[in-house]
């Protein structure tokens, strides 16, 4: 007994996929597409580590198929793909949510639950969302090594990071500096400018922003203004005017040209004289103020005046007002150092004339640029003693408030009204209140609202502050070029990405700011005195060092005296925990022997996945030779979103830059945002977010990977519409499972299971030769694009192959070669052709539609025993072969589906049906070739036409009249009265001249004795024919169709049309394909005459044994007009 092909009562994506994904874990089909390809070269690929703080989204379906696509292409490629699974378990993601979820804030930890109790609540949280998380990555059907996760958390992984760090230190590229950094009040901690730059991160805001009157010392300016009778100020605009208060500096730009300027101020209407940028005066002096030339207008001004005169009195460049000082704007407290040296105006390169005054305020304390300029110029900062702390501090706190030495209404307030925990608020901000203080004061020119884009904090999403921070950095800027020149040879995918978004990056690139002030994370592995700082770079090294420590008496006992070094088992690693509190409480001694202490920060969480190529393998400690020999690294393939181009992409690219002086990565793709179908961001508050696992349990992975991937290319952004998944699963999976339905139907009634020989491709009909030709065609394509990952080429030529090629041309022409009784050699030319089809698609969409294609693949291996492997994911990608690519078959195919794509489109024009015969098709090409007469039966087929004759276009002539008439709206602008001329010398055109002006694309003609020359684009070529025949041309051919109908024609039109109505009867009744039938007809003495004539084929094609004519039997059925009765009783079989 033979063995059959599978078949299904229903199509159901889901319970496939169901039934899959079980196999594979009862198979271990995952564990053994590894080992089968032990020994082959190995393809490397690095998982960026998700942070473990909530649930996935959809936009993880997409970024997680495309690591999968590529990974599983090249296993079926022979190659042995290493991809390990990774969490990041450490971070501001992770301790806000645990926050949110204790209901504390970062003040309450030590206070309301200890250091240890709230890193043990981060731990457990991380655990908690890994296990979602990886049900859902085997829900989308990922493949990756969950069974040896790196996390960042394992102490081997933190070993490897503190050697690098020193590493670094010993090579310079590590220091501490007090420095201006963004700085998140509301999380707590300082942050990088690669987090700054995430995004979305820059956010359209209003603010209150005011030009400040700084009043001069007249004694300090140059000669010229000290003989002004009036007071003289200096303009400033700022968007934050919180920041005044730590004003010590005005900046101006040396080349700019400033304008002094007698005018009034529009609150106070003190009459004053003004500096400002010539260029910015209208925008400072705006609709309430007008020029004057001469004394009069100012002199007789009054409150009241509708409009303020002004006056230029002076123009002068910054450079010479360099030096000059001015009063302190709110002398509340002074800086704690350098007194003298405040309140000056200097000179500045970043000064600009785009907006505001062209003079800057200056507040060391909270600006990178201000810090910078107030430095070179020796400028205090505004920093007050605390003696308490006994330091000098800022005038805002860490939590973003003024501190308590301000005077009231401000001391104790947040900067930002968005600091505030609770949803009230005051009414009025901060830099409201000092507008209006300001005012009150006459120090106010201007005040206005001001929309434009600040930086928030990539998790909180609220505004940062740029803060002095006592920070430990990375010299990223020392490896720039470094960087910049490997950037050159990693392949991006797409290109731009790398070589606008990532190396403008890279070019204007920042030193990393790597302290954290926070609890759940790597500790920073620096102690410290005033005059000493040592470095850990290893756990052997910290035992030895506290080892000392207990020798100076600085610490009782050693915390590692269970660790053995050199061991390097898990169980000999699980004795040490070096996070807080833990690490805290060791005390080093210093060369000097006096106690050091460890820096308090942690490392920025950046660094811990940066860093995974090698704290994954525990190196150098570990695993050596699997990164200086190159085995592992770089990897052959990355890819997350395009945020990450100034996240992880950047922190491989700059770890392994700066350690190895080498890439992490060889090639990378930048994934596109996944958004809404109207094109919006999707978030909780819009209410416009996707479920994933609701998507993946209604539709399928398969359908959902499928979609995602053909929708847009991979770096584009997608508008995630659910109706495409749909869409997908119908046209595409729906097409393809009928496809293989209708295989296996047929080749379970004929016991097909590929015993025969192969058959030699050159001995199959063209229609076989031509699918085939297809067929490698497209292997060769899909090669390509996985090749270069371009993953929406390879779903979107595999689905045009499926729908258009395989089933709406192959099959709907080779139907009949299937339903045949007699097993012939073109029968089973015709099974051999379409399994070949159909196991080649399972296994190139295999990397797609993992499921789908697995199952599909198996219902036909498993019966043929042909090129067998377990799993679709074990066997190998096809080989194309040039030799079955035929061009010259598939032009001729094509030149057949453009024919019958204008009959058909004739017959719709008609409103003729498909089963209604036609007599004759005449055909006009260019050129003969003998391929397309052999297709002439194929065309006949799906046109349902008797004859097709084909002609060239010589013979044009004797079927229909071509005339050529001019375009008279074209013609008309061109010649004028000349047209109606132009119009009689084209109307005797012969048929050669119009052959010659197809050809040539113009025509040369003579009007009133001048040559002209008449382009094909301004005349209509209008062809004529006086029979009962429609005409069409597409590019070379042109097809003419005989439309008379005579009675012949009519009743066998009439015979199909009455066989389709009883093959729905057949169905309906749940006749098998193969069961035979007795048949009877109730119809009009018209009807009679048809199905007489037409017994024998309405017969064979409905599988009856016997036809009779009764009204007084069988359904009643509107069929043309009348009612007739049909009446199907299925044969028994003794």
């Amino acid at each position: 007994m033979y063995k059959t092909f599978k078949e299904y009562n229903k199509f159901n994506l889901n319970q496939w996929a169901s039934e899959i994904a079980n196999l594979w874990k009862k198979n271990n089909i995952f564990e053994k597409s590894i080992i089968s390809r032990e020994g082959r070269n190995v393809y490397v690929f690095y998982e960026g580590p998700p942070s473990a703080n909530g649930y996935p989204g959809i936009h993880h379906v997409m970024v997680r198929t495309i690591k999968d696509v590529f990974c599983r292409y090249h296993t079926l490629k022979g190659e042995k793909v290493y991809r390990k699974s990774g969490w990041d378990a450490h971070g501001l993601p992770i301790e806000l949510s645990v926050e949110k979820e204790l209901n504390i804030t970062k003040e309450d930890i030590g206070k309301k639950i200890s250091v240890e109790e709230y890193n043990q609540t981060c731990l457990i949280y991380v655990m908690r969302y890994t296990r979602i998380w990886k049900k859902f990555t085997e829900k989308i059907g990922y493949w990756i090594d969950h069974k040896t996760p790196y996390m960042t958390y394992h102490s081997k992984y933190i070993e490897s990071l503190w050697w690098i760090l020193k590493q670094f230190y010993k090579k310079k590229l590590l220091y501490k500096g007090y420095t201006v950094q963004p700085y998140s009040p509301a999380a707590g901690t300082g942050l990088s400018t690669h987090e700054l730059n995430l995004p979305g991160t820059y956010k359209e805001i209003t603010d209150t922003t005011i030009v400040v009157q700084f009043k001069a010392i007249k004694e300090s300016l140059p000669t010229f203004f000290k003989v002004l009778p009036r007071n003289v100020y200096f303009l400033a605009w700022t968007t934050t005017p919180w920041t005044l208060p730590s004003n010590t500096a005005l900046t101006i730009g040396p080349y700019i040209e400033y304008l002094v300027i007698d005018t009034f101020n529009s609150y106070s209407f003190e009459r004053m004289y003004v500096i400002l940028a010539k260029v910015l005066i209208s925008q400072i002096l705006s609709d309430k103020y007008f020029p004057v030339s001469d004394n009069v207008s100012l002199e007789v001004f009054q409150k009241g005046d509708h409009k303020i005169p002004y006056k230029i009195i002076n123009t002068f460049s910054g450079k010479s007002i360099v030096g000059s000082r001015y009063e302190q704007l709110l002398p509340w407290v002074i800086p704690s150092e350098r007194k003298k040296n405040a309140f000056k105006v200097i000179s500045g390169d970043f000064v600009t004339t785009d907006t505001g005054t062209g003079l800057v305020h200056i507040a060391p304390t909270f600006g990178v640029d201000d810090a910078e300029v107030a430095k070179k110029n020796e400028i205090p900062p505004m920093l007050v003693w605390d003696s308490v702390k006994k330091q000098a501090l800022p005038l805002v706190d860490v939590q973003g408030r003024f501190i308590q030495r301000l005077p009231k209404p401000f001391a104790g307030k947040y900067v930002r009204n968005e600091y505030y925990n609770t949803e009230k608020f005051p009414e009025f901000s901060v830099d409201v209140e000092l507008s209006a203080l300001l005012q009150k004061e006459g120090k106010v020119f201007k005040i206005e609202k001001y929309q434009h884009y600040y930086p928030h904090c990539w998790r909180t999403d609220k505004p940062i502050l740029y803060y002095p921070l006592d920070t430990w950095c990375i010299k990223t800027t020392a490896a720039k070029y470094d960087m910049i020149y490997l950037n050159k040879n990693i392949h991006w995918v797409p290109t731009s990405t790398g070589t606008s978004r990532f190396n403008h990056w890279l070019e204007n690139l920042n030193d990393w700011n790597l302290s954290r002030t926070r609890y759940w994370g790597v500790p920073l592995p620096i102690w410290r005195t005033h005059k000493e700082e040592r470095i850990i770079g290893s756990f052997e090294e910290l035992r030895v060092e506290i080892e000392k420590s207990i020798k100076a008496g600085f610490m009782k006992e050693n915390p590692l005296k269970d660790f053995v070094p050199g061991d390097m088992s898990n169980e000999n690693y699980q004795k040490v925990d070096v996070h807080k509190p833990w690490v805290d409480d060791i005390i080093l001694v210093s060369t000097r022997g006096t106690p050091m202490r460890r820096e308090s920060d942690l490392i920025d969480v950046w660094f811990d996945s940066g860093a995974m190529p090698f704290a994954q393998w525990h190196y150098p400690f570990e695993n050596k030779e699997k990164i200086d020999k190159g085995k592992f690294f770089p990897a052959n393939f990355i890819a997350e979103g395009v945020d990450q181009t100034r996240g992880w992409f950047y922190t491989l690219h700059a770890i392994s830059s700066m350690l190895l002086k080498s890439v992490a990565y060889k090639n990378v793709v930048a994934i596109g945002l996944v958004l809404d179908k109207n094109g919006h961001k999707m978030s909780k508050s819009k209410g416009n977010t996707v479920n994933p696992f609701e998507v993946l349990d209604l539709y399928g992975p398969d359908a959902t990977r499928w979609y995602m991937l053909s929708k847009v290319q991979p770096w584009e952004n997608l508008k995630f519409d659910i109706y495409g998944i749909d869409e997908v699963r119908r046209k595409f999976f729906g097409t393809l499972y009928n496809t293989y339905a209708f295989f296996a139907m047929y080749a379970n009634i004929d016991g097909f299971c590929y015993k025969e020989n192969f058959l030699p491709i050159e001995e199959r009909p063209e229609m076989d030769r031509w699918v085939l030709s297809e067929l490698h065609q497209l292997i060769k394509k899909v090669e390509i694009y996985y090749d270069t990952y371009n993953t929406t080429r390879a779903t979107r030529i595999i689905s045009q192959f499926v729908i258009d090629d395989l089933s709406n041309w192959y099959i709907r022409i080779s139907r009949r070669r299937f339903w045949k009784e007699k097993y012939s050699k073109d029968k089973v030319s015709a099974y051999q052709t379409l399994y070949d089809c159909l196991l080649t698609i399972s296994i190139m969409s295999s990397p797609i539609a993992p499921f789908f294609s697995d199952q599909l693949y198996m219902n036909l291996v498993y019966t043929t025993q042909k090129s067998f492997f377990e799993s679709v994911h074990l066997a190998y990608f096809p080989k194309y072969d040039e030799k079955i690519i035929d061009n010259r078959i598939k032009n001729c195919m094509h030149l057949a589906q453009r024919v019958t794509s204008i009959v058909l489109s004739f017959r719709k024009k008609k409103n003729i049906k498909v089963r209604q015969p036609l007599r004759k098709l005449i055909i006009f090409v260019s050129s003969f070739e003998k391929e397309i007469f052999s297709l002439s039966e194929i065309i006949k087929q799906e046109v349902n036409v008797k004859e097709i004759q084909f002609l060239t276009h010589k013979a044009y002539s004797k079927f229909f009249i071509r005339e050529i008439k001019p375009n008279f709206k074209m013609l008309g602008p061109r010649f004028g009265k000349r047209t109606r001329i132009i119009y009689d010398i084209l109307k005797k055109f012969t048929p050669q001249q119009i052959d010659h002006m197809e050809k040539d694309g113009h025509s040369i003609i003579e009007i009133e004795g001048l040559k002209e020359k008449i382009t094909l684009k301004e005349v209509n070529i209008v062809i004529k024919t006086s029979k009962n025949w429609l005409i069409a041309s597409d590019k070379e051919i042109t097809v003419v169709l005989d439309l008379e109908i005579d009675n012949v024609l009519r009743y066998e039109g009439i015979a199909r049309e009455l066989i389709n109505r009883i093959q729905n009867i057949r169905k309906k009744k749940e006749l098998g394909i193969t069961d035979k039938m007795i048949l009877s007809i109730g119809a009009s003495p018209e009807l009679e005459k048809v199905i007489k004539l037409h017994r024998e084929y309405i017969c064979e094609e409905t599988l009856s044994v016997s036809l009779s004519l009764d009204y007084n039997l069988g359904d009643m059925v509107d069929f043309e007009g009348e009612t007739i009765r049909i009446f199907v009783k299925k044969l028994a079989y003794e």
